[in-house]
């Protein structure tokens, strides 16, 4: 695979990435409750709170993950893809380590951030050094 190839296949996965994560925030933001209780937690108001903030949070980070797919140059897809890398195998560990029971969802969501991980990494090693 080509250098010029692999960063496309990045900004694939940075747009993938962004609609993952807009989704998610919409779900965190309007029905942050149905979310915790797919992870198992017990709800309240201020995990409810907690929840829409990070909603709200992710918008931005979809949106700066859309605009660097469509729209940057090959060293900011490189970078972004370098941070969603680290964030997204993050993302698949703290899921792991949940304060509750592991069901299907914790087990689904944690293999989602590790498999955006995966691709980031593969996609990343393929891209030739300068």
């Amino acid at each position: 695979m080509s250098s010029e190839k692999a960063v496309g296949a990045l900004r694939l996965v940075l747009k993938t990435g962004a609609l993952v994560f807009g989704l998610s925030a919409v779900i965190l933001a309007l029905l942050p409750r149905f979310f915790t209780d797919l992870l198992g937690l017990p709800g309240s108001l201020e995990l409810d709170w907690a929840m829409r903030m990070i909603g709200i949070t992710l918008v931005a980070l979809a949106g700066n993950m859309y605009g660097v797919s469509t729209r940057g140059a090959e060293r900011a897809v490189l970078f972004s893809a370098r941070v969603m890398q680290f964030s997204a195998g993050g993302l698949g560990v703290l899921t792991l380590l949940i304060p509750a029971t592991i069901n299907w969802f914790v087990t689904l969501y944690a293999f989602v951030g590790f498999g955006f991980s995966a691709c980031y990494t593969i996609f990343l090693l393929k891209v030739k050094r300068k």
